[in-house]
């Protein structure tokens, strides 16, 4: 039996003779790794927990700026209009939002979390923050430390990230 191998870095961040490289082959598949590993264990430990992450994604986005019309919704979530109309559909359904009319031009709907849509969301956020606590306490302090202090950095990643989408006109900078 072959003794596994360290993949090999795919493209080196700011290399320099003072810092390391950083294999963003191995950071692409721990943030992947990581998303999917949330997704199964939230499901197996919280069976009560039905929403589709396309839904709880436009509930994070009102919760973070509302009201929103559908289209800006789109824009920032970089999916197409038809698709958050119809996850939009689901959730007034579901008593999460509510369409209203656009504060700015009457003529145009919005929709805003109901206090359901936002009680459901906390619940959500409050499961997966118990789910990685539970993650985090099985790893030894020095691996906890290690993942504290990236924090920052990872933080800095996002912003950048969302910064370029900008800057390319697919996505409105917060």
């Amino acid at each position: 039996m072959a003794a596994p191998t360290t993949p090999t870095p795919a493209v080196a961040a700011s290399p320099s003779a003072a810092e390391p490289a950083l294999d963003t082959r191995l950071l692409t598949e721990a943030v992947t790794g990581l998303r999917r590993a949330l997704r199964a264990s939230i499901r197996t430990d919280y069976p009560w927990e039905t929403l589709p992450i396309a839904q709880v994604e436009i509930l994070q986005s009102l919760a973070e700026s509302e009201p929103a019309r559908a289209g800006e919704l789109a824009t920032r979530l970089r999916l197409a209009p038809n698709t958050v109309s119809g996850l939009i559909s689901r959730l007034i359904a579901a008593g999460l939002v509510d369409r209203g009319t656009d504060a700015g031009d009457r003529r145009k709907a919005s929709v805003q979390l109901t206090t359901a849509g936002r009680e459901r969301l906390d619940s959500w956020q409050q499961a997966h923050e118990r789910r990685i606590g539970a993650a985090l306490d099985a790893l030894d302090p020095e691996q906890r430390r290690a993942l504290g202090a990236a924090l920052p950095a990872m933080a800095s990643l996002v912003r950048h990230l969302h910064g370029e989408l900008a800057a390319h006109g697919r996505e409105p900078s917060s």
